[in-house]
């Protein structure tokens, strides 16, 4: 399973990808906002950075306006991605830009039949929403096994991006589900890496060589 980051921080993105665990970013408008730059210079810089995929989201709503949109960011570097919503418009622009040989992740899924719609369109993602679906006592987990399972009966190529994933548990279920991609805050990357029983650990280590060391 691939690892993408879901942030605009490039300090936090050059971190994490320092560790070589970044396949790649995602990002959206909310999340652009909360860095107080522009759109065009966050995004460009995260391309320098990592050579996979990075998702840059429309902000139109209309296909016309969300196609032109598409045109414009895929000028900015070779491995952006076109983020555009599920809707009958973004689904309209998907197919167009599909057929150009624009990769296009479909956001904001909800359910099994969205997922369908989206890869039916030609999307080269589509994205899950775990965390929302879990906020309102759905299954955000059943949704992406069930995913997984009919693009595997049909061989469908579009790639799952399970999406919306705050816990360490999240990650490790959709490990377990099959999902190709998780896009991971940089606040939950950390906690990936840690365990109380390997800085326990670690501790007893030191104490028994600094008993050693003193003998």
């Amino acid at each position: 399973m691939k690892f993408f980051l879901d942030t605009a921080n490039v300090e936090e993105i050059k971190r994490i990808s320092a560790l070589g665990l970044v396949d790649g970013v995602t990002t959206n408008p909310s999340i652009i906002a909360k860095e107080g730059r522009n759109f065009e210079e966050v995004i460009k810089e995260i391309t320098t950075i990592v050579k996979g995929p990075v998702s840059a989201e429309v902000v139109a709503l209309d296909t016309k306006t969300m196609i032109a949109e598409a045109h414009n960011l895929v000028k900015w570097a070779d491995n952006i991605v076109v983020k555009i919503p599920m809707t009958e418009e973004g689904l309209a622009a998907v197919n167009i830009l599909s057929k150009e040989g624009i990769k296009t992740n479909v956001t904001l899924v909800f359910s099994l039949a969205q997922g369908l719609m989206a890869a039916k369109a030609g999307a080269t993602y589509a994205s899950p929403f775990l965390g929302r679906l879990d906020d309102i006592s759905a299954d955000g987990l059943s949704l992406v096994k069930d995913l997984r399972s009919v693009f595997n009966t049909y061989d469908i190529k579009t790639e799952i991006i399970s999406a919306s994933v705050r816990t360490i548990n999240h990650v490790q279920d959709v490990a377990l589900a099959g999902s190709d991609i998780a896009t991971i805050p940089g606040t939950l990357f950390p906690k990936l890496w840690k365990h109380p029983l390997t800085e326990a650990g670690i501790t007893q280590f030191l104490q028994d060589w600094e008993t050693f060391s003193k003998k």
